[in-house]
């Protein structure tokens, strides 16, 4: 094998890869239908479509955890067979997942031998394990500590860790799956420039994306999905973000957010210091303080686990305030019982909607009712209506666009753009007050977002109090009047939106005041 077909790393290139005819069925649906794809070194390949499009089918296939129906795998122009992710693995390609594999408590040489033979069979070779991450991370640019604990690293710096382990394994192609998901804007600079130093020397990577300017600064090519088909790939040069969409779609999509102006009201929500334990047996809240108005989005900004979900839970009900207090229309109701706080017309969509928004076992028509079920006109003396019950849901599968076979079809059976429909029309048809939506769009396709966001808007035209916390910095731009900035459980700014930029927000996220460049204190 020449030096020109080597990888930096000394691993052999793939020159290409191409997926011919892909098909693969499952009961009731054809979720990969003739699908050709293809990824060559040297190039960022990006893979587009909806929720239930067929891109995480169609690269499970390719990293041998889904085996297909029908089609073929050639890689360098010979045919494969990917049975597992052994295979796939020992052929130099390599998936780097949303949720990171990485055990906290172990450090970053730990966890790149983890599940590799040593060379020096019983005995552990951490020195060498850690001799070649500190070579890898000079070759690509990725600045890693090996001894450092996996759970003192940044989202962004565990990131780095996952593309390592890759590379120690020999990966010559990466699937990214939603790679700057969770990711400050400097983080993902930073994840971008180690990408293009990849392409340079050589490697192919697959990009999946939600986030259309990413996919549009990041790839050479671009490939549709839609309903498990393939819709056509272009170079990136010749398509725009709405082309983008409305390809993805198949019908227009408007990416102008027209929040109007709305008349604030009084203050709706009010925390006073706000202080909470997390999980961890650490400080989840520390002496926040927020307000919110009627006909006001107050967006939360912050990267994952800098004190949201304690956030969300405290104002919910759901988690004990330790100090501080939380006023709802100038009522105090620090510590009221979820149940209390739902009659005082607090709606919450959470974030975990599987597990904390539906009853999977419960039907559409019974879901919708969760928050009210004991009132007229859904019961009456105990006995529940069914008449009226089967009304509403009717009324609400309509208004809110709900695709669901019968009001009767069991919510696990929903896709989870539909499962958020189901969630916002019982949350939003009781016309609340206040409205508590965490991560609201996370994970959906650009139709359910465009949905989900105007549905938000509409509550504040008409009077809603609401709070949105987002890890998505493009809709916290979007929707809120005015943006916190959550770090280690501190607010770290409040600014109005028309003061934010990225790039401010990115610095505030990682705990640095921009006019002082100072990084914040626990």
């Amino acid at each position: 094998m020449t030096e020109s077909n080597l990888l930096p790393s000394g691993k052999p290139r793939i020159e290409s890869l191409e997926m011919r005819g892909i098909t693969k069925r499952f009961p009731g649906v054809l979720a990969s239908d003739h699908v050709d794809f293809d990824v060559k070194s040297g190039e960022v390949h990006a893979l587009l479509g909806e929720n239930g499009a067929g891109k995480s089918t169609l690269m499970k296939i390719l990293y041998g955890l889904y085996h297909p129906d029908e089609g073929q795998i050639l890689l360098n122009g010979k045919p494969v067979t990917i049975s597992s992710p052994n295979d796939s693995i020992n052929l130099g390609i390599s998936m780097i997942h949303q949720h990171f594999m990485l055990v906290p408590t172990l450090t970053v040489a730990e966890n790149v031998a983890l599940g590799l033979p040593s060379s020096r069979g019983a005995l552990t070779d951490l020195d060498r394990v850690s001799n070649r991450i500190l070579e890898l991370a000079k070759i690509y640019g990725l600045k890693i500590d090996p001894d450092v604990y996996v759970w003192q690293l940044s989202v962004g710096q565990q990131q780095r860790v996952e593309i390592i382990k890759a590379l120690y394994r020999g990966a010559a192609l990466l699937i990214l799956d939603e790679p700057t998901a969770v990711l400050t804007p400097q983080e993902v600079d930073e994840l971008f420039v180690i990408m293009r130093q990849m392409t340079r020397d050589g490697h192919a990577l697959i990009f999946i994306s939600h986030k259309l300017h990413e996919v549009v600064e990041i790839s050479n090519r671009i490939t549709v999905l839609r309903d498990g088909r393939k819709i056509g790939t272009r170079p990136t040069s010749e398509t725009t973000k709405q082309d983008l969409a409305n390809w993805m779609v198949g019908r227009e999509v408007g990416f102008a957010t027209d929040r109007g102006k709305t008349d604030l009201g009084e203050v709706r929500l009010q925390l006073d210091g706000v202080q909470c334990g997390s999980d961890r047996g650490t400080p989840g809240l520390r002496g926040v303080s927020l307000e919110v108005r009627s006909g006001e989005i107050l967006g939360i900004a912050g990267v994952s686990g800098n004190g949201q979900r304690e956030l969300a839970e405290t104002i919910t009900g759901l988690r004990k305030i330790t100090g501080g207090r939380v006023r709802l229309e100038g009522q105090n109701v620090t510590n009221f019982p979820p149940g209390e706080l739902t009659a005082r017309m607090l709606s919450y969509i959470p974030e975990e909607r599987m597990r904390d928004g539906v009853i999977r076992e419960f039907t559409v028509a019974e879901n919708m009712i969760l928050r009210e079920h004991h009132k007229q006109p859904y019961s009456h003396n105990g006995l529940l209506n069914l008449r009226g019950i089967a009304s509403h849901a009717d009324t609400l599968i309509k208004e809110f666009r709900v695709k669901t076979p019968s009001r009767d079809t069991l919510a696990k059976n929903l896709s989870g753009g539909n499962i958020q429909k189901v969630v916002l029309a019982r949350e939003i048809s009781r016309e609340p007050r206040v409205i508590l939506a965490a991560q609201p769009t996370r994970g959906l396709d650009i139709g359910a977002t465009e949905y989900v966001r105007g549905q938000l808007l509409e509550q504040r035209r008409k009077g809603a109090a609401i709070v949105l916390i987002s890890e998505d910095l493009d809709e916290i731009l979007a929707l809120s009047d005015k943006i916190a900035v959550l770090y280690e459980g501190q607010v770290m700014d409040i600014v109005p939106r028309e003061n934010a930029t990225p790039q401010m927000l990115g610095l505030l996220m990682a705990g640095v005041h921009p006019e002082e460049g100072a990084v914040a204190v626990k």
